[in-house]
C-alpha cells in the first residue's frame, strides 16, 4: 500500500511539472506573433511602393514615347 501511494504521488509530480509554464509559454507565442506580422505589414508595404514606383516609372516612359 505504501508504494501504491508512493506511485500516484510521483504520477502527480510528473503531472504538474509537465504543465508548468505555459502563462510564459502563451506570451512568448503572442509576441512571436506580432513580430511576425509586423515583418508581413513591412514587406507588403515595400512591395507596394516598388509597384507604385515602378507604375509611375512605366507611365512616364510610355508619355515620352508618345510625344
Amino acid at each position: 500500500m505504501k508504494k501504491l501511494v508512493l506511485m500516484a504521488a510521483a504520477i502527480v509530480a510528473v503531472s504538474f511539472a509537465s504543465c508548468g509554464n505555459k502563462a510564459a509559454n502563451a506570451e512568448q507565442a503572442r509576441q512571436d506573433s506580432i513580430r511576425i506580422a509586423d515583418s508581413i505589414a513591412k514587406a507588403e508595404a515595400a512591395a507596394a511602393a516598388q509597384a507604385a514606383a515602378a507604375d509611375s516609372a512605366n507611365q512616364a516612359t510610355q508619355e515620352a514615347v508618345a510625344e
